[in-house]
């Protein structure tokens, strides 16, 4: 360990000069699976920071969006932002939960990117649970207005519909809930 700018940093076994990577902690499963839940666990145990998607669309385009369009607008904009971001904290050392749906082969691919810039290590988490759990969930979610965003019945079956569960090929590292 060495001390920077009154802040600990971990080096490389090989490489001292250099800090090692965080660790990317990633997110697979339908609207109300968990994400969000697992993510504050994942933190809790190792410490870091968590990039969440609702939370940021959220504050930022809250009130532009109205569609499930809108959504996949704003999100590909936020997700330009973000990964310049995520790549120099996964770089300085810092874990990150990266809680946007790992739910398609185009944002995995996305996720890939910053693994592989970044140099970092990885976990996905991918949650299963039935489409009638997770709809059960989403409307006590909704009920309790805690969310960020209230999804709709058939808003849940319109995006579930895209949903591809991660393959082994893709190269990540799984870890099954």
């Amino acid at each position: 360990m060495t001390k920077q700018r009154g802040k600990s940093m971990t080096e490389h076994p090989d490489k001292p000069s250099q800090v090692v990577p965080g660790t990317l902690s990633i997110l697979c499963g339908k609207i109300a699976s968990g994400k969000s839940t697992l993510a504050a666990q994942l933190i809790h145990q190792s410490g870091g920071i968590i990039l969440s998607e609702d939370s940021w669309l959220s504050l930022l385009f809250k009130d532009a969006m109205h569609s499930v369009e809108d959504y996949i607008h704003y999100s590909a904009r936020l997700k330009s932002a973000i990964k310049p971001h995520a790549i120099a904290l996964l770089q300085a050392g810092v874990n990150v939960v990266l809680d946007f749906p790992a739910n398609t082969l185009a944002s995995r691919q996305w996720i890939m990117s910053i693994i592989e810039e970044s140099g970092a290590s990885h976990q996905l988490h991918y949650l299963t649970a039935s489409d009638e759990v997770c709809k059960a969930r989403l409307r006590k979610r909704n009920a309790a207005g805690e969310h960020d965003f209230a999804a709709t019945d058939a808003q849940f079956d319109f995006i579930t519909a895209y949903f591809v569960e991660p393959q082994p090929e893709e190269g990540f590292v799984i870890v099954r809930y």
